[in-house]
């Protein structure tokens, strides 16, 4: 086992510190060593921003180690204070059940879980048992409320208010990291860099309790160039299911980044090679641009597959154009193989009249106007067979055409994978 995927994670930027550089690199040149981070179900789908740790430990797997994703179906019922100027709203025990599907189900596309390559676990397993009192005199006696104060996570939230429940969250999730290095033989846990301070009181407790040497690491925590939190737009946050982000919208976030962040994002969020990288980010004018295709293409692929993202793409190029037409900058990605569709410009168009739009028109039936289908029985399997798209989206059910559904007034309706008309607003 080698110790070059500490060493890639290092020089692709995504580790922001480390509880010990030397024992960690010597640690990862031994036997796979069994790793953790962990994924509160706050949500039923996880954002951009986890794309981070779940990269991480892509990677990680990929050098034959072993990942253990944590379900935090226990911790979540507390709350965690850090990065948070308020207490979070607390979630029922069924709405975290629930997110918690979700969350396993994206997890599953990104990690290998056969032959016990990786496992899921549900801290609910065993905080959810615990016996309060005893949870103190055996846990708790371990740890300085000096200390823990100090942690910037609760430093923070001091001077807005920190509620008693979510100060105890440190507590718990140092205790995850007991119960699996002694029941996992697991020494490694991972997460943001605002996570540092309850990783660290893992660590103690661990020595203290098992006097076992464990370690931590902490990946950047992303802002944009003017200090916002990344993954955030005006509609809100990006993510990862396409029900709550479509494809394309998802595939624009990336395209529309900026040239200074072209390097950074394709280490973080893609597995290129960093030396393609390096001269990807340092080209100009079209050039940054087809830089940026590149890595709204590659993560996109990553989320939602290659012919989802092959679609987004040559969507994007109908409409925008493409940034490298002709394919003269080299690049390992797949995006060199792909077809474009017909400018916009050559797509087949439809003209429709504001007073047609006002008086009524159904998705059905537009489909049918536009020659994308034959009849009302065809649009409707189509629809039911998640064939029929509008701006990329996928349409669930037929629906009155809305003048909200025109951007420049335009729009673009599909059929199946390759079936394109646009619509113009006259």
């Amino acid at each position: 086992m080698s110790c070059q995927v500490y060493q890639e994670l290092e020089e692709r930027g995504l580790i922001y510190q480390s509880t010990d550089a030397e024992g960690l690199q010597t640690l990862l040149q031994k036997a796979p060593q069994t790793f953790y981070i962990g994924f509160d179900p706050t949500a039923d789908s996880l954002h951009v921003g986890s794309l981070i740790p779940i990269i991480v430990m892509m990677h990680l797997q990929k050098a034959g180690h072993r990942p253990i994703a944590i379900l935090g179906g226990g911790t979540a019922m507390v709350g965690d204070p850090s990065g948070k100027t308020e207490m979070r709203q607390l979630l029922t025990p069924e709405k975290i059940v629930e997110n918690g599907q979700g969350i396993a189900t994206q997890l599953a596309h990104f990690l290998d879980f056969n032959d016990n390559r990786c496992q899921l676990i549900n801290n609910a397993d065993w905080l959810a048992s615990l016996k309060y009192v005893d949870f103190l005199r055996d846990i708790g006696r371990h740890f300085s409320v000096n200390r823990m104060l100090t942690a910037e996570s609760y430093k923070q939230r001091l001077e807005t208010g920190l509620s008693f429940i979510e100060f105890n969250y440190m507590l718990l999730q140092a205790y995850d990291f007991h119960v699996l290095c002694k029941e996992q033989e697991c020494r490694i846990q991972m997460g943001g860099q605002d996570q540092w301070g309850n990783i660290v009181a893992g660590i103690d407790l661990i020595r203290r309790t098992q006097a076992i040497e464990a370690y931590g690491i902490t990946f950047p925590l992303l802002t944009t160039s003017n200090g916002e939190k990344f993954g955030k737009t005006a509609a809100g946050a990006v993510w990862l299911a396409a029900e709550r982000t479509s494809v394309l919208d998802f595939y624009q976030f990336w395209r529309n980044c900026e040239d200074s962040e072209i390097e950074r994002l394709l280490n973080f969020f893609t597995f290129l090679p960093v030396a393609e990288i390096k001269f990807l980010s340092t080209l100009k004018d079209q050039g940054i641009n087809r830089a940026k295709e590149i890595l709204a293409y590659e993560v996109t692929a990553l989320v939602h597959g290659h012919e989802t993202a092959t679609t987004a793409y040559q969507t994007a190029a109908s409409r925008f154009g493409s940034a490298d037409p002709e394919l003269k900058i080299k690049t390992s990605s797949t995006i060199r193989n792909i077809t474009l569709q017909k400018s916009e410009e050559e797509l087949p168009t439809f003209e429709l009249t504001a007073e047609q739009l006002k008086t009524g028109i159904n998705l059905v039936e537009l489909f049918i106007l536009t020659g994308l289908s034959k009849s009302k029985g065809q649009t409707r399997r189509l629809i039911e067979q998640g064939g029929a798209y509008l701006n990329e989206e996928r349409i669930k059910k037929d629906r009155p055409l809305r003048k909200a559904d025109f951007s420049e007034q335009k729009i673009i309706i599909r059929s199946g994978k390759k079936r394109f008309h646009q619509v113009l607003l006259k």
